[in-house]
C-alpha cells in the first residue's frame, strides 16, 4: 500500500475518534449550562438568608453624661503658726483629733508681758482716782478745766498701754481659727518658735469640696445648683454633690472651666486629697428612643439603621440626638415597637432575607 494512503487512513480514523468524543460531551455540557442558567435566573434572595440579632425599641430613661476627673479638697485648711516669737511652753492638742474654734492649742513664753500688764494695772486705780478728784474740784472751781483734761489724758493713755500688752499676750497664744481636725505636730515643748514655724495643719473635712474642670464646650451646661455624682476608688457606692461655685473665666492654657461642688461628708467618711471620678449629667430624657451605637451604619453622610420587616432587612435613615457610652438617641426615623437589626450590619442589603437568632 502506498505510504500516503496509509497516513490518510490514520488521519481519518483519528478524526473520527475525536469527533465521537466531542459529540458525547455535548449533552453533558448543555445540562451544565442549563443548570447554571437556572441558578443565575433564580432570585438572589433565595440564595442567601442571614442570621442576625435584633432589638425591639422600647422608650427608656436616657441620661447625657460627662465623665470627668476630680479631687476632694477640704472645706478649709491652714498651717498653724504663732504670730510672735518665743519658747513654746504649752502644747494642748492631740494629733489627729477634732478641735473647736477658739480652743487654745499652744503657747509661747509671755512672762515679761504678764509682768508689764500687772504693773500697768496697778497704776490704773490711782489714775482713776485722780480723774475723780479733779472732777469734784472743778465743780467747786478749785481747779481749771485744763488740769482735769490732763489727768483724763493720762488715764486714757494708761488704758491704751494695758490694751496693747493684752494684745501682745494674745499673740503668744495659738488658737484654732475654725472647727476641724488637727494633723501631725511639727514642734516640741521648749522649742523656739517664730511666725514661720508651722506647728500643725488644721483641716475642716465636714463638708468636703469636689474640685474638677469641664471642657469649654460644656461650660454653658453647668451652673450653680447643678447636681452630680462621684465615685471613690475602693468604695462601691455613688456619692452626691452639688455645684456651688464656678470660676469666672475659661483657663486659657487647658481650655477648661474650673468648678467646685460641695459634699456634706456628715460622718467624716471621706478624706480630702482623694481622686474622684465625677459624673456630670447634662440632660435627662424620660421616654427616649435609644439604640445601640453598633446598629448605626454611616453612609454617604447619612446614618442608616436596618429594620426587620416581614422577614427582610430594610434600611431607614435616622437623625440622632444625644450619645452615651453605648447608646444613641434617635429623634427621627424610628418609633417604639420597631425591630432593629444589631448584628451583621455590614452584610445587610435592602430586601435581604434574615432570620432572627436573638431578640432583646
Amino acid at each position: 500500500m502506498d505510504k500516503r494512503v496509509k497516513w490518510g487512513i490514520v488521519i481519518v480514523i483519528g478524526a473520527a475518534v475525536i469527533g465521537g468524543f466531542v459529540y458525547s460531551q455535548i449533552p453533558k455540557r448543555n445540562s451544565e449550562l442549563d443548570a447554571a442558567d437556572k441558578v443565575a435566573q433564580a432570585p438572589s434572595n433565595k440564595r442567601r438568608i442571614l442570621n442576625v440579632n435584633a432589638q425591639i425599641i422600647r422608650p427608656q430613661m436616657l441620661s447625657d453624661e460627662i465623665q470627668l476627673s476630680g479631687n476632694l479638697v477640704p472645706d478649709e485648711e491652714v498651717d498653724l503658726s504663732f504670730e510672735t516669737s518665743g519658747k513654746i511652753v504649752e502644747i494642748n492638742f492631740e494629733e489627729g483629733r477634732e478641735v473647736r474654734k477658739g480652743q487654745l492649742l499652744a503657747k509661747v513664753n509671755d512672762l515679761s508681758l504678764q509682768a508689764q500688764l500687772k504693773k500697768l494695772e496697778s497704776q490704773l486705780k490711782l489714775a482713776e482716782d485722780r480723774v475723780y478728784r479733779q472732777s469734784a474740784l472743778l465743780k467747786k472751781d478749785a481747779v481749771s478745766q485744763e488740769a482735769l483734761e490732763q489727768v483724763q489724758t493720762e488715764l486714757a493713755s494708761l488704758n491704751a498701754d494695758i490694751d496693747l500688752v493684752k494684745a501682745n499676750i494674745a499673740l503668744t497664744e495659738l488658737r484654732a481659727p475654725f472647727d476641724g481636725v488637727i494633723g501631725l505636730r511639727q514642734v516640741s515643748m521648749g522649742q523656739y518658735a517664730s511666725p514661720s514655724t508651722v506647728v500643725a495643719k488644721l483641716t475642716r473635712i465636714t463638708p468636703l469640696k469636689v474640685e474638677f474642670a469641664v471642657p469649654e464646650r460644656y461650660a454653658g451646661d453647668v451652673e450653680k445648683g447643678t447636681n452630680l455624682t462621684f465615685r471613690i476608688e475602693g468604695k462601691l457606692k455613688d456619692y452626691s454633690a452639688k455645684v456651688y461655685a464656678l470660676e469666672s473665666k475659661i483657663d486659657p492654657v487647658t481650655h477648661t472651666l474650673p468648678i467646685r461642688a460641695i459634699y456634706p461628708n456628715t460622718n467624716g467618711e471621706l478624706l480630702p486629697g482623694r481622686y474622684a471620678s465625677v459624673t456630670l449629667k447634662r440632660a435627662e430624657i424620660d421616654d427616649a428612643i435609644a439604640i445601640p451605637s453598633q446598629a448605626i451604619i454611616p453612609e454617604m453622610g447619612k446614618d442608616l439603621v436596618y429594620v426587620y420587616r416581614s422577614g427582610h432587612a430594610q434600611p431607614v435613615e435616622i437623625t440622632s440626638g444625644i450619645r452615651t457610652a453605648s447608646e444613641v438617641q434617635v429623634v427621627k426615623g424610628l418609633q417604639a415597637g420597631d425591630t432593629i437589626i444589631t448584628s451583621g450590619t455590614l452584610q445587610l442589603r435592602t430586601g435581604l432575607p434574615v432570620t432572627l437568632d436573638n431578640i432583646d
